[in-house]
């Protein structure tokens, strides 16, 4: 149990952006593309849960002074060093080694997301706005493995909105660590001395607004309306709203933003509005429906 802990599984849901591009194709039910996506997702599990495990062993003084964060494996001495390395060995030759029975394209992209995180967990992080970037970086490159892996084309403006999303989400996860700092005295990351409330609170205000007005932009732009066949798109945004109104919620209000990948297990009304914006796409791009009826 302690070593599945140390691969924390539940961040696999993380991956799951690999099927983004299949889905916007149209073509979710390709078996074959299906099978490939899977065999991906397995691949970039392997090769995520390494990084986590390096960055665990990087962190494993400073998580000891979090109230959280000190009850991982490594930090609570429930497995040893050692054995977590040699976990992360055989986490990055099985994810790479499944990677390249996909595609050659696909172990690349990869490797350059490895590699990246490398960079972050030795470093990287410890520069302020550079850390965030980064960890927005790795959701696009999750795309662009699936849509490699896949072999169907990522508009541009998938890859802007997901750059954009996780960026909100990373800026919300910095202002926890604030708070934390507020609390309790203590630093929990060094990148935290490059951020204070007032500027995370702007920052989250901004890019809010251009999640907003790019997605606008994305559902009124005529080659948008063109492949779907309606011009009511923008209709899906009320979704977006509502799932950004609630995250700012739960920032500024409920100051429970230290996991966004808890609040995705856990939060329903942030659950809801994914699902009624997953299904309105799902009923425009799959279903055999007139399309004059969203006219």
């Amino acid at each position: 149990m302690k070593y599945i802990q140390l691969l924390r599984p539940k961040h696999w849901i993380k991956n799951a952006f690999l099927f983004i591009p299949l889905f916007f194709a149209g073509e979710i039910f390709n078996t074959a593309k299906l099978v490939q996506l899977l065999i991906s997702f397995v691949a970039f599990s392997l090769v995520a849960s390494s990084i986590y495990i390096l960055n665990d062993y990087r962190d494993v003084a400073a998580d000891r002074l979090h109230p959280v964060k000190c009850k991982r494996p490594l930090a609570s001495g429930a497995i040893s060093t050692t054995a977590a390395l040699w976990l992360f060995v055989w986490c990055v030759a099985g994810g790479f080694a499944i990677a390249c029975l996909v595609r050659e394209k696909f172990a690349f992209v990869l490797g350059l997301y490895f590699i990246m995180n490398l960079a972050y967990c030795f470093g990287l992080k410890n520069i302020s706005i550079l850390d965030i970037m980064i960890l927005s970086v790795g959701f696009v490159l999750r795309v662009k493995a699936g849509g490699v892996a896949a072999e169907v084309a990522i508009s541009e403006w998938l890859m802007i909105m997901i750059f954009l999303l996780a960026l909100f989400m990373a800026i919300a996860k910095r202002r926890d660590d604030i708070l934390i700092k507020m609390d309790s005295g203590k630093e929990m990351r060094k990148a935290a001395s490059g951020y204070n409330m007032d500027f995370l609170n702007v920052m989250l205000a901004l890019v809010s607004a251009v999640i907003i007005v790019c997605y606008l932009m994305y559902t009124i732009s005529p080659e948008t309306q063109l492949r779907f066949k309606t011009y009511r798109l923008y209709y899906t945004t009320l979704f977006v709203i509502g799932g950004l109104l609630r995250y700012l919620q739960i920032t500024y209000v409920e100051n429970n933003t230290g996991s966004p990948t808890k609040i995705l297990y856990k939060d329903r009304f942030i659950q809801l509005t994914i699902f009624l914006w997953v299904l309105n796409f799902y009923i425009l791009i799959y279903l055999p429906t007139d399309k004059t009826f969203f006219e």
